[in-house]
């Protein structure tokens, strides 16, 4: 993996067992590594029931797939299932970025987390989530931390991702794996939103599966 420079890391407990929930290639890249560089026995697991279109889905899916068999990195695939993740957002539609639509999507994203690590014997659960400078990391933690509570032994590492150098290394990974680079949060009404916003800014809209870090833009069909 790449040799950057990092500190030893110590999940909750001093546990090196985690079950890492990851959101994407891009975000979960810095995690990975570091957790790696600190001998922490992890594997990923990946329920991302908001992000939509599906070829949208499965474009993050498949990146996130590719580099954890590059090193070696169990991949938990859970069920995308769609239908219950717009259940649970009925009402909540033009609800804000960050508001209480993201919290009940990281809620049920974690809440599964949780339980897959609860019925195989992860001691703790972390997320690559806060680790984007987009997304409330407060917000995140709480919902880490709610899902983790309901199981006893169960931890959330709210560890800041970001410092250190986090952040710009999450970025120079992207880069050095041409991951593809998503432009939207993940949800349909993100994507509206954000579409809404670049067409008042006189920008094109979103084109799913064109962009990829430090890579000559792809045909999107």
């Amino acid at each position: 993996m790449n040799e950057m420079p990092r500190p030893i890391l110590t999940p909750p407990a001093g546990h090196r067992k985690v079950l890492l929930h990851s959101c994407c290639a891009p975000c979960s890249g810095e995690v990975m590594e570091a957790m790696f560089a600190s001998g922490i026995d992890y594997t990923i697991f990946f329920y991302n029931p908001n992000i939509h279109p599906e070829r949208e889905y499965l474009l993050r899916k498949e990146e996130n797939v590719r580099f954890a068999d590059q090193h070696g990195v169990p991949f938990i695939d859970a069920d995308y299932d769609k239908e219950n993740w717009f259940e649970r957002a009925k009402g909540m539609e033009f609800e804000p970025e960050r508001g209480i639509r993201c919290t009940m999507c990281f809620d049920m994203r974690l809440a599964r987390t949780a339980l897959y690590a609860h019925e195989h014997g992860f001691p703790v659960i972390t997320s690559s989530l806060g680790i984007s400078r987009w997304k409330n990391m407060a917000q995140i933690n709480d919902c880490g931390q709610r899902a983790a509570a309901s199981y006893e032994g169960l931890s959330y590492w709210d560890f800041n991702w970001r410092k250190g150098g986090g952040a710009a290394r999450m970025v120079e990974i992207s880069k050095r794996e041409g991951f593809y680079q998503q432009e939207y949060c993940g949800c349909i009404y993100s994507l509206r939103d954000t579409n809404a916003h670049r067409q008042s800014q006189g920008r094109p809209r979103i084109v799913i599966g064109q962009n990829y870090y430090e890579t000559e833009p792809k045909d999107g069909a």
